[in-house]
């Protein structure tokens, strides 16, 4: 009976529901909700107890051991003073849509299980393709995260070209080869550890941009072996963006597939004073962009969109026999598209939100942190003990504290959580300590950015 009571609708299971529900509502529309911080692993251990009990704590008790003692031990990613790694700040129409995503019982892998859900998750794909200049043929698959967004379309590319070369009559080279920049994130180099493939780190110039000339070097250098060439649509460290329009213009004298690893930055393309610097991603074969990052969404959530989807198709469709029914026919299912089979739609809670407030919205809000980023780099400048690392490109400002070194940047960060003033951790660029603000919240403002900065005196 334990099983039934588990599932069934029943008094017990409108209580649990109205408390989590309650919870998730207080939680949502509060107005001060704290940075919070983590506790050690003793400290929880003593605080929570066992949890995981024969007869069960209850939902009260268990809710009540989250709320309390579990929930303010983890980062609130969505603070405007969470300005360290890639912060979130969903929208509020997103955050409550995910509710309903997992409350409906949707299974996003397959047309046949969940056409409603993957109809709406196209729409995002083809606004995405069409802002990014590739062709209305464009598709792909919300996935987990830029990791599985950039191994999945890497995966294609080297299937690609091994089909191309064996139509060819050529020869399949010893080890694939992906060319990047030394910048590129670490993900690319985990994908073709992944893949057995081997990684071409090429030089960018002092900016921080891998360039075309350097690209074609590798590319002469190591020819048909070359599966890929990756340029990136804003740094993860820097936010800096590579000189993509010269990169796919070397299409013209290689035969290459040009992947663009945009999850942080290629958001940047819905603002004006932004877009240009992402001239030449409509030439991409694929991209990928996060929106749990940049497009205020819930994690997880990364778009990853071929040129071509039936190249993502070919690569990564499963068969077996119970999926027959599945491959055998013409159906858009998005697991064939990505190394993942089984999916929620995850991109669901971004329609919602897109649905809800109109994409101009989301231009004035990505414009105006450009624009707030811009602000504090020049405040920045202008301080005598502080220096510029380099100027932004995007929504990313990285600086230091003269004559500090790393233990003074430790104590500081320490300090400004401790104090729940901030989220600011050290960074560090060319062995040289520094810090930086990722600024992806429209709620942060000018006046939050400037008191961190004066706590560095």
């Amino acid at each position: 009976m334990d099983a039934v009571r588990m599932h069934a609708a029943s008094p017990e299971s409108t209580s649990i529901v109205d408390s989590v529900l309650e919870y998730s509502r207080r939680r949502m529309l509060a107005k001060d909700v704290p940075l919070d911080k983590p506790q050690t692993p003793a400290e929880l251990n003593r605080l929570v107890g066992p949890t995981i009990t024969d007869a069960g704590l209850g939902a009260a008790r268990a809710l009540s051991v989250f709320e309390h003692i579990l929930a303010p031990a983890c980062l609130t990613t969505s603070h405007p003073q969470y300005l360290s790694f890639i912060p979130a700040a969903p929208t509020m129409a997103a955050v409550a849509f995910d509710l309903v995503v997992s409350a409906s019982g949707l299974y996003g892998g397959s047309w046949l299980e969940g056409s409603g859900a993957v109809h709406a998750e196209n729409e995002v794909l083809s606004f995405l393709a069409a802002e990014f200049g590739l062709p209305e043929t464009a598709g792909g698959v919300f996935v987990q995260g830029g990791t599985i967004g950039n191994l999945s379309a890497l995966v294609a590319a080297r299937e690609t070209a091994k089909s191309q070369l064996l139509a060819a009559g050529r020869e399949l080279p010893d080890r694939w080869k992906i060319v990047c920049s030394k910048e590129a994130h670490s993900s690319n180099k985990s994908a073709a550890k992944v893949m057995d493939a081997d990684v071409v780190l090429v030089p960018a110039g002092e900016d921080g941009v891998l360039r075309a000339d350097a690209v074609r070097e590798a590319l002469i250098e190591h020819g048909d072996a070359v599966c890929a060439v990756v340029a990136t649509g804003g740094s993860t460290n820097f936010g800096i963006v590579d000189d993509i329009a010269g990169i796919a213009a070397l299409k013209d004298e290689f035969d290459f597939w040009l992947h663009i690893d945009g999850a942080y930055g290629l958001t940047a393309m819905l603002a004006p004073a932004t877009r240009p610097l992402f001239d030449g991603v409509g030439r991409a074969d694929s991209v990928i962009v996060d929106p749990h990052k940049w497009l205020y969404a819930p994690f997880d959530c990364c778009a990853l969109i071929y040129r071509d989807p039936e190249n993502g198709r070919r690569a990564h469709t499963q068969h077996a026999e119970y999926l027959d029914t599945l491959t055998d026919g013409d159906d858009f299912s998005p697991s064939d598209y990505s190394i993942q089979l089984t999916r929620r739609p995850r991109g669901l809670p971004l329609w919602f939100s897109l649905a809800t407030y109109g994409i101009d919205a989301y231009r004035d809000s990505i414009g105006a942190t450009v624009a707030l980023t811009k602000r504090i780099a020049e405040e920045i400048s202008r301080r005598p003990e502080l220096t510029l690392v380099r100027d932004p490109q995007l929504s990313v400002v990285v600086f230091e504290r003269n004559g500090w070194d790393r233990a003074d940047y430790d104590r500081w960060s320490d300090e400004l959580l401790d104090s729940q003033r901030a989220f600011v951790v050290p960074s560090s660029h060319a062995g040289r300590p520094n810090t930086r603000f990722a600024i992806l919240n429209p709620l942060t403002t000018f006046e939050d950015l400037v008191g961190i900065l004066d706590t560095m005196k």
